[in-house]
């Protein structure tokens, strides 16, 4: 069998000649000259009584950047060969379809399910930008595949620490979505060589109950049933939750995540008398912190209305919205082919998880003055973007002047 997969560092993928078709290749996809422009113009634009304001940071991050670049480089550097993604890139559709239109197939069947059963040595696989599964990569190499791993460095963070939590018999309580895909990577290295532990708490409600066990408050069945699924195999509450060091999914909402932090630390003394039973590392993606400190600026004078564009799995685009929501009147939609007319607007319900259609006036009417803020989250190409700034301005009945 070949002694394949190499991993990505040592797959040169990067050179020069190659990276500079790839930018090329990316600046058409995926660039806005209108956006770059308003940037540096304040990150506001007028056009007759219609303000349109930009957070100061939204759309693609580094690690976005990278994943996408990668991808495309891997279709000209292995031009003849089988090439599959496991899963999404990134959480955002028309960037996917982009992907897809590479010839860069889908690992994933429609159910989540890998099929790696007919991989081989002249395979590429590339890992997505959430990093994957121990389990599911040590299978992929199995096959003597190629690897080219996106995995983004801030995730690779996460995982460091899970290990060293691993190794020193310390479970790893994960705050994140346990069905997200950075999440069930992250979980997977939190068993370290296969003595480790960990357990998932997707909110404050969870917590507490975590909280409420560490403090004898908890009824041992009834805890194992509320977060079945979301721990190790062979957990036990009684004996895994005597030392716990924090982690959590990188675009998980900084507020919600420190005061899991602060609860969980707060319990652990108030059992123990100290805090060396309590780990704590902070993990919270910068760029993710990042696009939030911007949309609470955005916000400080308030608009008329909010738009948050992005894929309706992505988390970080989620924890915009759900920001936006509890301030101004916020709709959270895929593209602007969402803004249908002044009076109709599709978009995602985050109480209902679907898309949902308003048939209001959402927009202001035309002749009077009104302010539109946008911002969107890590995984939003600037093009998408400028589709949507083009678009309100003309239900707005403005033309855009250069």
């Amino acid at each position: 069998m070949s002694t394949l997969p190499v991993p990505a560092l040592k797959v040169n993928l990067r050179t020069p000649e190659v990276m500079q078709r790839v930018q090329e290749q990316v600046e058409r996809h995926y660039h806005s000259s209108l956006v770059e422009r308003v940037r540096t113009e304040g990150s506001v634009l007028v056009a007759g009584k219609t303000t349109i304001r930009l957070a100061k940071q939204f759309g693609f991050c580094y690690g976005v950047e990278r994943a996408i670049d990668l991808a495309y480089a891997a279709r000209k550097v292995f031009p003849e060969a089988r090439l599959f993604l496991i899963g999404e890139i990134i959480h955002n559709p028309e960037v996917n379809s982009q992907i897809a239109s590479l010839g860069i197939s889908n690992l994933l069947d429609e159910k989540g399910r890998p099929n790696v059963s007919d991989l081989g040595p002249d395979d590429v696989v590339i890992v997505p930008a959430f990093g994957a599964e121990v389990s599911l990569l040590d299978e992929i190499r199995k096959h003597g595949c190629r690897i080219v791993d996106t995995t983004c460095g801030d995730v690779m963070s996460v995982w460091k620490r899970v290990r060293q939590n691993a190794g020193e018999n310390v479970t790893s309580i994960i705050h994140g979505k346990a069905s997200h895909e950075e999440t069930r990577a992250t979980a997977s290295r939190a068993l370290g060589s296969g003595n480790g532990r960990y357990l998932i708490v997707l909110n404050l409600e969870e917590t507490a109950l975590v909280c409420d066990y560490l403090l004898g408050r908890g009824n041992r069945d009834e805890f194992l049933k509320r977060f079945s699924g979301n721990f190790s195999d062979g957990f036990d509450p009684d004996l895994h939750l005597q030392r716990i060091g924090v982690a959590n999914q990188t675009t998980m909402l900084r507020e919600e995540t420190e005061s899991v932090q602060r609860m969980l630390r707060d319990a652990i003394h108030s059992r123990d008398g100290s805090g060396d039973n309590f780990r704590l590392f902070d993990t919270i993606c910068g760029a993710t912190q990042d696009r939030q400190d911007a949309l609470k600026e955005l916000l400080v004078t308030p608009p008329d209305l909010l738009l948050v564009v992005g894929g309706y799995n992505s988390s970080n685009t989620t924890h915009l919205a759900e920001m936006g929501e509890q301030q101004v009147p916020t709709y959270f939609i895929r593209n602007q082919e969402c803004l249908e007319s002044p009076e109709l607007i599709r978009h995602f319900d985050l109480q209902q998880k679907l898309e949902i259609s308003s048939h209001h006036s959402w927009l202001p009417g035309t002749g009077i003055n009104a302010c539109v803020a946008i911002t969107a989250g890590a995984s939003c190409p600037n093009n998408l973007i400028e589709e949507v700034m083009l678009r309100v301005l003309s239900l707005r009945g403005e033309r855009l002047t250069v």
